[in-house]
């Protein structure tokens, strides 16, 4: 156990229960610490943008950033148990698995799933990990992360190597695909982590216009055809708007600055 990591959270956990700013010495005899240690524990958390420092008073206060945080948190609690019944909905009106997943680094996440009743479905299952550059609900997430996350699915996509020959690999391979999913709205797996798997996917979005989560169909590639996925793009994209409306979230273009 990281010891001062520990000492900072509980230290960041008193100056969040405050009711007020607090200073060093006050803080360090809550905490049970040194006041040089407090100062450092403090000042590393206002370079990271956890506290705020007020310097003509010498106090310090949590930042908005916990709230930020914590509203993130919530979005992803709340999109699992709202996105459910639409869910049902999409699998019934096409037919396929429907899949709710976060992005987790270069992976994503399912932490819902709506099954197919069709007896030949795409399974997947809870909890899974998948690398997002080849399935859907991961490249549409991915159009809409920070470049570094983008990068390391670059780089993840490298290590792995070609799952399928449908499989993109490369930077700007993987750059290209994530233009056009902005541009479209929507995601494809075109069968590029297993040939016998196909789906589209659309982003879900938060309050404050990030992609909190992507929500997809996926089915086996004789019933999910080019065709029949360019078809089913505008109702997954209209669940996916129907979750974002339903969650509090706003699409980008609406967001606040």
């Amino acid at each position: 156990m990281d010891k001062s990591l520990v000492k900072g959270l509980n230290l960041l956990t008193v100056l969040a229960h405050s009711k007020e700013a607090r200073g060093v010495s006050d803080l360090a005899r809550e905490v049970g610490l040194t006041k040089s240690n407090v100062h450092r524990l403090l000042q590393t958390m206002t370079a990271q943008g956890f506290v705020r420092h007020d310097t003509e008073r010498g106090i310090y206060e949590p930042s908005l950033k916990l709230w930020e945080l914590g509203r993130l948190v919530m979005a992803r609690v709340d999109v699992r148990r709202i996105a459910a019944p639409l869910m049902a909905e999409l699998s019934a009106r096409t037919g396929e698995s429907v899949h709710l997943s976060v992005l987790d680094g270069a992976e994503v996440v399912y932490i819902e799933i709506a099954e197919s009743s069709h007896p030949v479905r795409a399974y997947s299952r809870i909890g899974r990990h998948t690398a997002a550059h080849c399935v859907a609900t991961g490249k549409a997430l991915l159009a809409h992360a920070p470049p570094s996350v983008v990068a390391e699915a670059a780089e993840m996509a490298a290590r792995l190597g070609p799952l399928t020959p449908h499989t993109i690999i490369g930077q700007a391979a993987l750059e290209e695909e994530l233009t056009r999913v902005r541009r479209l709205g929507y995601a494809l797996n075109r069968g590029e982590r297993s040939e016998a798997v196909r789906g589209v996917a659309a982003p879900i979005w938060g309050f404050d216009g990030r992609a909190i989560a992507a929500v997809g169909i996926a089915g086996p590639a004789e019933r999910l055809k080019p065709a029949t996925m360019r078809q089913l793009a505008p109702v997954v994209m209209d669940t996916a708007t129907e979750i974002t409306r339903r969650v509090g979230g706003l699409p980008p273009e609406d967001a606040s600055p």
